[in-house]
């Protein structure tokens, strides 16, 4: 029962105001139904079927991602550009995503590892870890015990094998052939194809023909011979490069043999090639269209193919061509192409804008960590970013992103397990860590849900989450 005075306090109250404060019961309900209360705050997820990344920062649900799974429904390509400055995370990410995409047993990735310490790759842990012998490009050994690549490889149709001598000569002199070299080069390479039967054509053979042209070629369209040896003269001093200069030894000869296309994980470590030398983007391009012809099978296996330091393909146009036939040829037989890159001005200011921009319309997934604020504009223009994204990407800390999974933005932190951190902090790993917070309670759950993703992984049941 009320005491008087609350009663006159109340009288008065309406009498002044027009309105009575009552005292509402308390109301017991579940979480179930109470959930509603917050669905504003929720971003919407996509789905849970995939690999965990983390955490939607601003919901705290769960974050799952698996461009496989979403393929057709949620995203028309499961291609993937992944942007950010060094420092912030780009790194963890990638190597995280891999090992838990690693859980599935249909799942294959190659990793064209660029990034280098210690005179070993980025990768090389992960490698040990599971087993795996890095496939390691050197010239300094390559005529002794290194890794070959033969451009002539009969497991590539000979088409393939004269566009890939097109893009290596294209990208060393830095303009396309014309008309009269390139017929120089198609005569030579059609008659090495055709009397070559008793051991794997190679470059030298390539080199020798052009400057010592056959009779009947130059017969054929009517010229003189030595119009024709003159028109091969620059092609066979691009390719003598390959067989006898610095770069000897990398693709002048047999494919090596044993290299193991069935392992769950293949590294091609480039850490010993010079990243800003013209060997980079030849080299990419040969390994590229040797796994387009070797590697992607039609066996229902999703493959992943990652690369680092990625403006190397996307910035030549000549090398950009042929991973852009690579990535629509893939998308039918199950290949999701990872492209990481520091800056988006690296690729859409340069020479191959055209090729950069069709390769980039087919990445339906784009993670953009930390930038400066004009690089920021720069990326949310080109990628048609809402403001909202653009006005927090140069706020971003490590650790945390923007993700647009095909106009699904959402800003997620990745989520590291004690198992996976010494795997994933290399030296230059170690700068991407995020700091602690400050905050016991976001920690305490930032723990918890690093827990749970290591009790998800280390399952030994083949289920939809990993």
């Amino acid at each position: 029962m009320r005491d008087p005075l609350s009663a006159v306090t109340d009288a008065f109250t309406a009498f002044v105001l027009g309105k009575v404060e009552t005292t509402r019961l308390p109301v017991r309900t579940s979480t179930g139904q109470a959930q509603a209360v917050y669905l504003p705050t929720a971003a919407p997820g996509l789905g849970d079927s995939g690999v965990i990344i983390g955490r939607e920062v601003y919901s705290g649900k769960g974050y799952i991602y698996d461009p496989f799974q979403l393929y057709g429904q949620q995203l028309p390509a499961p291609h993937w550009l992944v942007l950010g400055e060094s420092g912030n995370g780009k790194s963890a990410l990638e190597k995280t995503y891999v090992l838990r995409q690693l859980r599935f047993r249909d799942r294959q990735v190659v990793v064209l590892d660029a990034q280098g310490e210690d005179g070993v790759g980025e990768w090389n842990l992960i490698a040990q870890e599971l087993g795996i012998t890095p496939i390691r490009l050197d010239p300094m050994v390559a005529n002794d015990s290194g890794i070959r690549f033969n451009p002539l490889d009969p497991s590539i149709t000979t088409t393939g094998q004269l566009a890939l001598l097109r893009t290596i000569i294209e990208v060393a002199m830095g303009h396309g052939l014309d008309e009269r070299s390139g017929f120089a080069l198609k005569v030579a390479h059609a008659y090495v194809v055709e009397h070559t039967t008793h051991r794997q054509p190679i470059l030298t053979d390539i080199v020798e023909r052009l400057r010592h042209p056959e009779a009947e070629s130059a017969e054929a369209m009517n010229v003189d011979i030595d119009d024709v040896r003159a028109w091969g003269l620059d092609v066979a001093l691009v390719l003598d490069r390959l067989v006898d200069g610095d770069l000897r030894g990398m693709f002048d000869g047999p494919t090596t043999v044993g290299i193991d296309l069935d392992a769950p994980l293949i590294v091609f470590d480039l850490s010993h090639i010079d990243r800003n030398s013209i060997a980079m983007p030849i080299l990419m391009a040969i390994v590229g269209v040797w796994l387009e012809h070797t590697w992607i099978r039609p066996d229902r296996k999703k493959r992943i193919f990652l690369v680092e330091e990625a403006w190397h393909i996307i910035n030549s146009p000549f090398v950009a061509q042929l991973f852009q036939r690579l990535l629509k040829f893939g998308r039918r037989l199950g290949l999701s192409f990872v492209a990481v890159v520091h800056h988006l001005s690296d690729v859409v200011d340069g020479a191959a804008a055209k090729e950069a921009a069709a390769i980039l319309k087919m990445a339906s997934t784009r993670t953009i960590y930390a930038q400066k604020a004009d690089e920021a504009r720069n990326t949310g223009r080109v990628l048609g970013l809402p403001r909202w994204a653009v006005e927090i990407i140069p706020t971003l800390t490590p650790g945390i992103a923007v993700w647009d999974v095909n106009g699904n933005v959402q800003v997620v932190k990745h989520l590291i397990t004690e198992r996976e951190r010494p795997l994933v902090y290399t030296d230059r790993a170690m700068t991407e860590a995020s700091e602690p917070s400050g905050d016991p309670d976001l920690e305490w759950e930032t723990e918890q849900r690093a827990i749970l993703i290591e009790q998800q992984m280390n399952g030994t049941s083949q289920s939809t989450v990993a």
